[in-house]
């Protein structure tokens, strides 16, 4: 019986060697085992309601717009709930997502809810929704552009570095950092700024039914509580997630809702990925909405 227990306690203390030799690897077969292995309820119950979140600052819109196409793409699914808690950012990324909502309302209903911060690009994200459904405590609108840049020719001139510029064309040195922007070239920024406000303005105003003339006062980057954005048209009714999703549920119609629950896994990639592409975009600053 001894000789037994002794060949147990040193099977167990081998695989605790090897796991303490080999932790790295160890986890990462874990983590794979993890995803190819489903789990025991899979298959089981198709949900018909999905629910598709955007957080923090919008700097890239592929993943969002890939689960946005393939939530119209799937038969089953027949709502979507679209929450929102963004301070806004890129303008592409944030249009991309807008019409990609746009595409999607033509097939089934779409409720965006917004659940903290809905402003700048990440009002924009939204606003092609069905209905647009805000937490009592959200801050909505900030219907703005900006372009900020940094004038460090003080600091260079302490010291004791110049830049030298080979350049071809008038306005090649827009936004540069290393002296101030002379009035030309801010004339050509303003330009295009203002080509950006007014695109934004006019969707925000076609999607939402609202009068472009009257642009002062839900838009020029004013900042709503939810009552006050509901006053001004920028959001439908007021309501915690709970009633977003039922009113995702009346608009779909389902008689048995059912609704998607995101795997642990992909959410914490979706996470890395999201402040991987915060950290890339720090050093490449593009026109923001804000």
């Amino acid at each position: 019986m001894m000789e037994f227990i002794k060949k147990i306690g040193s099977c167990l203390a081998t695989g605790l060697k090897f796991i303490q030799a080999h932790f790295k690897a160890t986890v990462l077969v874990l983590i794979v085992l993890w995803l190819i292995i489903p789990s025991a309820d899979e298959g089981i119950t198709s949900h018909n309601l999905q629910k598709i979140v955007l957080t923090g600052p919008i700097l890239d819109a592929g993943t969002i717009v890939e689960q946005l196409d393939e939530a119209g793409e799937n038969k089953n699914v027949k709502g979507v709930l679209f929450s929102i808690d963004s301070p806004g950012g890129a303008v592409a990324p944030s249009v991309e997502i807008a019409y990609a909502i746009k595409r999607l309302r033509e097939t089934k209903p779409v409720v965006v809810y917004a659940a903290g911060i809905m402003a700048s690009g990440g009002y924009y994200a939204g606003i092609w929704g069905n209905e647009i459904v805000a937490n009592p405590g959200s801050m909505i609108g900030s219907i703005g552009v900006i372009m900020e840049g940094a004038d460090i020719s003080g600091l260079m001139e302490k010291v004791g570095v110049k830049t030298q510029v080979v350049h071809a064309g008038t306005y090649k040195q827009v936004g540069t950092f290393d002296r101030p922007w002379s009035a030309v070239e801010r004339a050509e920024l303003d330009k295009v700024i203002g080509g950006t406000y007014d695109l934004f303005v006019n969707d925000v105003a076609r999607a939402r039914k609202l009068n472009p003339a009257l642009r002062n006062n839900y838009a020029d980057a004013h900042i709503f509580t939810a009552a006050q954005a509901q006053k001004v048209g920028l959001v439908d009714r007021i309501g915690v997630e709970f009633d977003a999703k039922k009113r995702v549920e009346a608009l779909s119609k389902v008689a048995d809702p059912v609704w998607n629950k995101e795997d642990p896994m992909d959410k914490l990639f979706k996470r890395f990925a999201a402040e991987g592409s915060t950290l890339a975009h720090m050093y490449f600053p593009p026109i923001t909405l804000k």
